[in-house]
């Protein structure tokens, strides 16, 4: 598979330190790493390297509004910050990752469209896990 993780040997036992354990971009993190063949591990102790997820959230805002003041587009977006240490080696510097997508919105079609927000924010992740896998495959 293209992308596919070659990773550095201190990432051998990789511990994710992070406060967002549910979230999106953790587990498909965590899935695309297990692939790899790389064991994550329970505790920083245990690990040969330590990847440090420092900020993982998503949300949405308003884009556009209609005459009648009511939303008709959104903007999804998700924001990751993180770094990969090894010991008292920096693997990776602190990187910062943004992705967004815009969808319109119909207030008929509420279910529909909370649909599409809720796929628009796994591809989001999915996106966002591929540029650091990438990232990861070049160390």
């Amino acid at each position: 598979m293209p992308g596919e993780l070659t990773a550095p040997a201190e990432m051998e036992r990789t511990y994710i330190d992070t406060v967002e354990r549910n979230s999106l971009f953790h587990r498909e993190l965590r899935r695309r790493l297990q692939s790899a063949g790389l064991e994550l591990v329970d505790t920083p102790a245990e690990a040969t390297a330590i990847m440090v997820i420092s900020a993982d959230e998503t949300n949405q805002r308003v884009l556009s509004v209609s005459a009648r003041n009511v939303p008709t587009e959104y903007e999804v977006y998700y924001h990751v910050e993180y770094s990969l240490l090894s010991g008292e080696k920096t693997l990776l510097e602190p990187q910062i990752l943004t992705r967004t997508r815009s969808y319109t919105y119909d207030e008929t079609q509420v279910l529909g469209k909370a649909r599409e927000e809720q796929l628009l924010r796994e591809a989001i992740a999915k996106d966002l896990v591929r540029i650091v896998v990438k990232q990861l495959a070049t160390l």
